[in-house]
């Protein structure tokens, strides 16, 4: 046995108790005469003592030469430490050592191991194996295992069974681009990785599971961010005989669940906001509600008052920040250089000051009176001590502007407080989207979303306005989890096709795997899909998912740590019917 006791587990109650420990040196403290040594492994940290007088003098020199992160074993007996640390759950022992072996010695790391390290991002995923051994991306792992499990428990509670998918499937033209995987027996023919288990999960609900689900990898071929991976994790869920509100409260009641006992928070009932109320109230269809500064439209107050940059937008909207009116005109200056960036490209931006004699001091006073003012006051809800800001332009674009500078205020103002929770359901999503340059529809969710029953009149007259069936679940201004009921009559999936462009050959050739089996009994039903490393982050009280992910990718898709993606051995290659083109 190396180990009697975690490293995390010995207290005062176990004095005089002889044990056996193991890990990892975190530091030692030479004197010559003793010798201290910080033993860690995942449950915490134990302090060793090695003394001249009472541990064996063989023992003494062995101890000499440990270097950190050698891994030892020891044997000694539990005493009471001289110089206490309340920090430490260990911190009132420690340990007198008779017996020491070192299980392995190691290289010096290349950076500290410790909560505050001296590594980069890019050298502490080379040696991520390192980097799991400190405290803060342990616990981030520890953290996610504890919310897979608590979606287990309730998911299973509620009568849901986990069933794997498989990762080997066919390629489809719909969503982002798929990783594609070479059939060495099938010569020139590929399998794609899943993006999502999707036609499997309705598959087994023509199958009768009636309630399924499956924590699943799934794979995208996108440009990365912060917030994604090549590869990711999904809580994937889809249930029979259900409409909308059934799934609404059931997967509300997963996500109370999980705030309540991961984050000791409870919340009520989720407030609900149709698509087109939140791209005109906020900007985006993800909104961060934990604050106010919702937008206005102010066409009909400033056009018409010879401001020619109003006049000409085909939107003018605003917001009022709050206490923002003591803001100097340097600040306000690097807001408007901020807006103006490339990445956001607003052409500029007006602002209103609402100050504290109850006068209005604004960058267009030239064109518009106190009067005028005041009423954009009132339109956008501002106060005394608030700022107005004001973008114009076309109508999606300025939306999407303002947007983002509404959340790099609430940044700069501390609104988004990691500790706070506002989820909120975003319903009645539009079921297409016109594509200019392909001169099509294509699905805004997936093509096998249902629309509105109300709506289902307009796929033959005016298929751009029909609403989906479709939900999002957004908390803190991300998407956490999205989904909808399902199209099961093959009639009205053959229409969708038709609609995104799909010919039947075509459609039979892509999906007749589904449509056949629609032929077969299909039951109503819906379903929704959970980013689990996002999930995990935002209840980390983080948005980037990186450190919630024990090997991640870099924001190349590059597995830095075992050098991946690499070339492959030209007998592979040949095995696999493929050849490398040279340049």
């Amino acid at each position: 046995m190396y180990r009697t006791h975690s490293n995390g587990a010995l207290n005062a109650s176990h004095i005089g108790q002889e044990v056996s420990l193991a890990g990892w040196v975190q530091k030692t403290r030479d004197k010559g005469f003793m010798i201290w040594v910080d033993l860690r492994d995942r449950y915490g940290v134990t302090q060793l003592i090695f003394d001249a007088e009472r541990s064996p003098a063989e023992i003494m020199e062995r101890a000499k030469t440990l270097g950190r992160e050698f891994v030892i074993q020891v044997t000694g007996n539990v005493i009471e430490r001289e110089s206490k640390n309340p920090q430490l759950p260990t911190g009132d022992i420690e340990i007198l050592v008779k017996e020491l072996t070192v299980l392995n010695e190691a290289l010096v790391p290349p950076f500290t191991i410790e909560d505050n390290t001296d590594g980069g991002e890019e050298l502490r995923m080379k040696y991520r194996y390192l980097d799991i051994r400190r405290n803060p991306v342990k616990q981030k792992l520890i953290f996610r295992h504890r919310v897979a499990m608590e979606t287990r428990k309730y998911l299973s509670a509620q009568d849901f069974i986990e069933v794997e998918t498989p990762y080997l499937i066919k390629s489809t033209p719909e969503g982002a681009r798929d990783f594609v995987v070479p059939s060495r027996m099938n010569e020139g023919q590929f399998y794609a990785l899943p993006q999502s288990p999707q036609t499997f999960k309705q598959l087994l609900m023509v199958g009768g599971m009636d309630k399924y689900f499956q924590l699943v990898k799934c794979f995208r071929d996108e440009d990365l961010r912060a917030d994604r991976q090549p590869e990711f994790t999904q809580i994937d869920c889809e249930m029979a005989f259900v409409e909308q509100e059934d799934i609404l409260q059931t997967f509300e009641g997963l996500t109370r669940h999980l705030l309540q006992e991961i984050n000791g928070v409870k919340v009520g009932s989720f407030p609900r906001m149709s698509y087109e109320e939140a791209m005109r109230t906020y900007g985006n269809d993800k909104p961060d509600i934990r604050f106010g500064m919702k937008f206005a439209e102010l066409n009909a107050l400033t056009q018409h008052k010879e401001f020619p940059v109003f006049n000409q937008a085909a939107l003018v909207v605003g917001m009022a920040v709050p206490g923002a009116a003591s803001f100097t005109r340097k600040e306000i200056d690097r807001l408007i250089d901020w807006v103006k960036r490339p990445q956001v490209g607003a052409r500029g931006m007006v602002y209103v000051k609402c100050q504290e004699d109850g006068t209005y001091k604004s960058s267009v006073d030239k064109f518009y009176n106190q009067e005028d003012l005041a009423a954009w006051a009132v339109a956008t809800g501002a106060q005394t001590g608030d700022l107005i800001c004001i973008l114009s332009g076309e109508t999606h674009q300025v939306r999407t502007q303002l947007s983002a500078l509404r959340m790099e205020l609430a940044e700069r103002l501390g609104l988004r407080k990691p500790d706070e929770f506002a989820p909120l359901w975003v319903v009645d999503f539009p079921l297409l989207e016109w594509d200019e340059e392909l001169g099509r529809y294509h699905a805004m969710h997936h093509p096998f979303t249902s629309p509105k029953p109300a709506d289902m009149h307009l796929l033959d007259t005016d298929p751009g306005k029909v609403r989906a069936n479709a939900y999002d679940l957004v908390l803190n201004g991300n998407e956490i989890g999205g989904g909808s009921i399902r199209i099961h009559d093959k009639a009205t999936q053959a229409r969708l096709f038709d609609l995104l462009g799909f010919g039947p050959e075509e459609a039979k050739e892509q999906f007749g795997f589904l449509m056949n089996a629609f032929e077969y009994g299909a039951p109503p039903h819906g379903g929704i899909a959970f980013g689990l490393d996002r999930l995990v982050a935002i209840l980390g009280g983080q948005e980037s998912i990186r450190d919630f992910i024990a090997f991640p990718k870099n924001n190349s898709g590059r597995d830095v740590m075992i050098d991946a993606p690499s070339a492959i051995d030209l007998e592979q290659l040949k095995e696999l019917s493929l050849q490398i083109r040279k340049a």
